[in-house]
């Protein structure tokens, strides 16, 4: 038995969300739980599950260049010197999810990351669980952990936002210090 994996239609066993549309399959093959480093890198994921919350994760990689070009390419240093200015010109862009508290989450993030004692990446890893086996069902997944909880609790602290337990498990996930990636999945093992 190989779990909820999903065969497509060239032949490759997937995680169901993995499989359709293409913007998945790209997403799920060639990024998601790969490992990420780099405080650039990194608080680009912070800031699009942020801007998840409450959404589908494809209306956020549909917009993600745009993001990316919003956000100067998520520079942390440009970030955190945005302005009202800079913030007005967010909530007029089409190309991304204009919600104010988002963005203002965003920047308060990357003043947040400045202030930090050492980089993001430390910070962030210094949450990974110890290795698991990797789930067989979808319903094994869990949407939040303890180690979640702690760098969500950690990061709330010190002055993040948009960044509770679920939040912060699905970041995990997609930088690749957990995986969930289904039993059968071709990218598991």
């Amino acid at each position: 038995m190989q779990g909820d994996t999903v065969v497509g239609a060239d032949g490759v066993a997937r995680c169901p969300w993995g499989s359709e549309p293409e913007i998945y399959r790209q997403y799920h093959d060639f990024e998601w739980g790969r490992a990420v480093a780099g405080d650039d890198a990194l608080f680009e994921r912070i800031s699009l599950e942020a801007f998840q919350s409450g959404l589908s994760w494809i209306t956020i990689l549909r917009k993600r260049e745009n993001f990316r070009a919003a956000f100067d390419k998520f520079r942390i240093e440009s970030v955190a010197a945005y302005t009202d200015r800079d913030v007005e010109r967010l909530l007029a862009d089409e190309g991304i999810v204009r919600n104010r508290a988002k963005i203002l989450a965003t920047i308060a993030n990357a003043r947040a990351i400045l202030e930090l004692d050492g980089s993001l990446e430390d910070l962030l890893w210094s949450f990974q669980p110890q290795p698991r086996r990797r789930p067989r069902w979808l319903s094994d997944v869990p949407a939040s952990t303890p180690e979640s909880k702690a760098l969500s609790k950690d990061l709330k602290k010190r002055g993040f936002s948009f960044v509770g337990p679920t939040t912060a498990y699905a970041m995990m996930q997609a930088i690749g210090m957990v995986d969930d990636h289904l039993q059968g999945c071709h990218r598991a093992g």
